[in-house]
């Protein structure tokens, strides 16, 4: 037999820090860096990206956000959902998203030092466009500068709603 208890959510907890109210200088630069990362880059493409460098960080806040936005902009769920094993669920993916993912999972755990030169070249061929793959490398940066703001200030996912900061 249940009881109330066994049902009931776990409590949310609060914020450490509402860092972008204590500097919002440099929040407001973030955002300019985010919408200058961003441009020329395929919208689904950049939430994947976004979506699989906060599943390497544990950012529950920029899941939340990401998931969202994707789902928004078309993405399936169920692309979404295997985008944390891709290396199983290739056949859900293009190439150049393969390329893309594989590199944002470079440029994340960088605990060897270094983008393998393989993982670079994989996706310098399916981004030959120098400048669009300057701006998926500066993409993946700024993705990952959000997530460390979100997972040492323990910022509160379910919140968000699609295009909110947009």
């Amino acid at each position: 037999m249940t009881t109330p208890t066994d049902t009931a959510y776990a409590a949310e907890q609060p914020p450490r820090l509402q860092w972008a109210k204590h500097a919002p200088e440099v929040y407001k630069a973030m955002i300019r860096l985010d919408a200058a990362a961003k441009q020329g880059l395929d919208p689904v493409l950049y939430e994947l990206v976004k979506i699989r460098a906060s599943q390497l960080n544990h950012c529950a806040l920029c899941l939340d956000m990401h998931t969202k936005d994707a789902l928004a902009a078309g993405e399936s769920v169920e692309r979404i959902v295997q985008l944390s094993a891709w290396e199983e669920s290739r056949h859900f993916y293009t190439a150049k998203e393969l390329a893309a993912i594989e590199l944002t999972e470079a440029v994340t755990v960088l605990t060897d030092g270094f983008v393998p030169d393989e993982v670079y070249e994989r996706a310098a061929k399916h981004f030959p466009d120098e400048a669009e793959l300057a701006q998926l490398i500066a993409a993946i940066t700024v993705i990952n500068a959000w997530n460390r703001f979100g997972v040492t200030c323990r910022l509160t996912p379910g919140h968000y709603q699609p295009g909110q900061h947009a």
